[in-house]
């Protein structure tokens, strides 16, 4: 994979520099000129989906992981309650209150991990599927974000 394709996302927005036309002499625009630059004006503000947004593909496959690495530490932290329940009320073990609270917010916090592993652990790629664990996709991909992130901060504390 080359340097370029892993700082930019597959699916980001190409930027759109306009082109300064200097030296160019203004003449008034012709009828036509001034609805054809009527409807591109209103055509630019208008959803493309090959600019803009997440592909259909790579949306399915992050709400998949999501519910995956989610979803399975969730269930088990409401299924802790029910447990606990039962091992207190029939009076098999004595289990302090501070445990039940451990291990039922240890297991929430695990599925709000989840939510953002599944996202930075799928294949951003629409081509490429990845691995089952997703490790490798995860590292790339929150790289690209810390960068993102960074050049963002940098651009905001320099227009200050």
């Amino acid at each position: 994979m080359s340097s370029s394709t892993k700082n930019s996302l597959p699916f980001e927005p190409k930027s759109n520099k306009k082109r300064k036309t200097e030296g160019k002499k203004a003449s008034s625009p012709t009828k036509n000129q001034r609805e054809n630059s009527g409807a591109q004006e209103r055509n630019k503000y208008r959803y493309n989906r090959f600019t803009y947004g997440i592909p259909e593909v790579v949306s399915k496959r992050m709400v998949r992981r999501m519910a995956l690495f989610s979803g399975i530490p969730t269930t088990m932290g409401i299924l802790s309650f029910f447990v606990f329940y039962a091992l207190v009320s029939q009076e098999w073990f004595k289990i302090p209150h501070t445990a039940v609270l451990v291990v039922t917010l240890g297991l929430f916090g695990l599925g709000m991990l989840g939510l953002s592993y599944g996202v930075f652990s799928a294949s951003w790629d629409e081509d490429r599927v990845g691995s089952w664990w997703g490790w490798s996709e995860f590292k790339l991909n929150f790289g690209r974000f810390v960068t993102a992130w960074r050049e963002h901060r940098q651009k905001a504390t320099n227009k200050d």
